[in-house]
C-alpha cells in the first residue's frame, strides 16, 4: 500500500464495489465504491492488488460506519472465502472477459462458439437458465472436451484445453455469479455489474 485517500465518515448501507486499475506497471488505485448511491468509500494507491489490501479496505469502511450488505469483486482466487457472513457477487463483466480470453470473440470451433453464446447471456438471464444451459452444454460436448492426444513424451493431454479451462472457470465461478439472484432484496440492478459501473 502506498497511500489511502482522505477520510470521510458516511452512514447507512453499501454495495461495495471493489477494484484495481493500474497506470503502469507499479502504481494501482484500488477504489471502493457504492453502487447504490455512487459514492467513493475509500480509495488507496498500491503497488500491487493483494487480497489483504481488499480485506484491509473493507475493514475500514465498516470502521467509518457504513453497513456492508454486499460485496461486488472480480474474483481473485481466495478473495470469495475473506467476507464471512457478507454476500458476494462475481462481477458479471470480468466471468465474461475471463471466457473471452480463452475463447476470443470469434471462436472457430462449434463447441466454443456455443460455450461464447451462452456466457453472453449471463448478463440478462436468471440463475436457473444460466446453470441449466451450461449443464446442457457440458452434456453435449464432454466427450469433446475430454479429448486427449499422446505427446511427443509419451503422455496424454487433452487436446481443447483453452476450451476446458473456459468451461471450468464458468463452473468454478458459478456459485458467486448469481449472488444478486439468491440475495433480490439488495438491488440486483447494483449487482449485476456491467463495464460502465466499473
Amino acid at each position: 500500500m502506498i497511500k489511502p485517500s482522505k477520510e470521510h465518515t458516511f452512514s447507512g448501507t453499501a454495495n461495495v464495489l471493489m477494484d484495481t486499475t493500474y497506470f503502469g506497471k507499479k502504481l494501482g488505485v484500488m477504489v471502493f465504491k457504492d453502487s447504490l448511491s455512487g459514492r467513493i468509500l475509500f480509495k488507496q494507491y498500491v503497488q500491487q492488488e493483494t487480497n489483504k489490501l481488499y480485506q484491509l479496505g473493507i475493514e475500514e469502511i465498516t470502521r467509518r460506519g457504513i453497513k456492508i450488505q454486499a460485496i461486488i469483486c472480480d474474483g481473485r482466487k481466495g478473495l470469495f472465502q475473506l467476507f464471512e457472513g457478507i454476500p458476494i457477487q462475481m462481477c458479471n463483466f470480468h466471468q465474461v472477459a475471463i471466457i473471452r480470453r480463452y475463447l476470443t470473440k470469434k471462436p472457430k470451433m462449434q463447441a466454443s462458439k456455443e460455450l461464447w453464446e451462452h456466457t453472453l447471456l449471463l448478463v440478462d438471464t436468471d440463475k436457473e437458465s444460466f446453470e441449466g444451459g451450461l449443464a446442457l452444454w457440458y452434456a453435449k460436448w464432454e466427450a469433446f472436451l475430454n479429448e486427449r492426444k499422446l505427446g511427443v513424451d509419451g503422455k496424454k493431454r487433452y487436446v481443447h484445453k483453452k476450451l476446458r479451462s473456459a468451461y471450468r472457470s464458468s463452473k468454478t465461478n458459478l456459485p458467486w455469479l448469481f449472488t444478486w439472484y439468491d440475495n433480490i432484496g439488495l438491488n440486483p440492478n447494483s449487482a449485476k455489474i456491467t463495464p460502465s459501473k466499473l
